[in-house]
């Protein structure tokens, strides 16, 4: 192999496209890799592979990850509970994965030498660097970032040189920034970053409103310890759940949204979104959690969930408080076993019925139905249970106020 050879991320945009022709002009042997979640058709990868052919990669590799998303994010960040600032459902965290499977192929072919194809002006070259550094020794090499230094409109310069150079450029990715996997689509970019009302051609899976079907759908999901095993009674590996819900789902429009959050340079960042799995997942666990944790457990796991997510979303996925924060996670899963049954009339998704053995119901009292206790008992359980507030207004009127 060439002292040159270097290990390219690469999905097929507008930015990794750039970056083969452009690394090969510097005379690095440009080796890509895409790692596949299982969000996209088998012609979008067909086109992934064609692509990188088209632009002169030295090899092409594509690296199954379904299960290895599943099992280190899914699976945690449906645990925490908790979407980034309550509403974002952290669907770039395949690029923890991108980069572990694309370093294990430059140790493959026994080069130090890794490029992306992230801007200088994003969260993702966060993410892509951190675990780099964590993972082991290499030089990192970022086409974008360097343009950027000469270039303020990139995007625009990028589809110039490739077109210059003979290679066409998809329409959609001309105007906005695309981002596809099995958690999801976002979509920024035009009129998204000025927070305009997003255009026709913002959309990813989900059907818009007119095209939902009459009829309501209902799903079944079963948890063994906090973890999705099956659907519709039958045992099902998390990437078919994951399949499953998305193309449901995503025909009743559910989990389209449009975020504006805190990024980690500081600046506002503004995208729609489709996660119709993630979303319908998160809403089964929460009602499956909120019948058998305890009062204390429901009120405190949200701050860990929430630290989770954070750690998750700005980059420290390697860092050591995720194995901290998920074993306590792992901890409160220990009741979270039983059935959901999650329903959509189109846009929303509810938990509409929940079967566990481990429901904290009490077989003498029902919330303001039935009770086993007596009136006094009440009413001297508010009297201690008020008894600071009380006493505190006491003494105000005391005081004459």
């Amino acid at each position: 192999m060439s002292s040159k050879d270097i290990v390219l991320a690469f999905s097929g945009g507008l930015d990794t496209s750039f970056c083969v022709p452009y690394l090969m002009q510097r005379g690095y042997a440009v080796h890509t890799v895409f790692v596949d979640t299982g969000g996209v058709s088998a012609e979008e990868r067909e086109y992934i592979e064609q692509r990188a052919t088209e632009l002169g990669a030295a090899s092409h590799r594509t690296v199954d990850a379904s299960q290895a998303i599943w099992d280190s994010f899914v699976t945690p960040l449906i645990w925490a509970g908790e979407f980034y600032q309550g509403q974002y459902p952290l669907l770039v965290s395949d690029r923890y994965l991108i980069v572990k499977a694309s370093l294990e192929r430059c140790d493959e072919l026994g080069t130090k030498l890794f490029a992306h194809g992230c801007t200088g002006m994003g969260n993702d070259q966060v993410r892509f660097d951190l675990t780099v550094r964590a993972l082991g020794d290499y030089t990192i090499v970022a086409p974008i970032r360097e343009i950027q230094r000469e270039h303020t409109q990139v995007r625009a310069y990028e589809q110039a040189y490739l077109e210059e150079k003979g290679f066409e450029v998809r329409a959609k990715t001309k105007h906005y920034t695309i981002n596809e996997n099995v958690l999801g689509v976002t979509i920024s970019g035009g009129e998204i970053d000025a927070w305009e009302i997003p255009g026709e051609g913002a959309v990813g899976w989900c059907a818009p409103r007119a095209e939902w079907p009459s009829e309501p759908l209902r799903v079944e999901l079963g948890f063994e310890q906090g973890v999705a095993v099956s659907l519709n009674g039958k045992a099902a590996t998390g990437p078919e759940i994951l399949a499953f819900l998305n193309r449901e789902l995503a025909r009743y429009g559910v989990g389209r949204s449009l975020y504006t959050g805190d990024t980690n340079i500081g600046l506002k960042g503004r995208i729609v979104f489709e996660a119709p799995a993630l979303t319908a997942l998160l809403t089964a666990h929460r009602a499956l959690e909120e019948t058998v944790l305890s009062k204390q457990q429901n009120r405190f796991k949200p701050e860990i969930g929430r630290k989770w997510t954070e750690v998750a979303y700005e980059g420290f996925f390697n860092d050591p408080i995720k194995a901290d924060l998920e074993a306590y996670l792992v901890s409160t899963q220990r009741k979270v076993d039983g059935k959901v049954i999650v329903e959509t009339r189109g846009g929303s998704i509810y938990a509409v019925k929940v079967e566990s053995k481990n429901l904290l119901h009490s077989s003498k009292a029902t919330y303001a139905q039935a009770a086993d206790w007596g009136v006094a008992e009440a009413e001297g359980f508010i009297k201690l249970y008020g008894m600071s507030s009380t006493i505190w207004a006491e003494v105000d009127r005391a005081n004459g106020n």
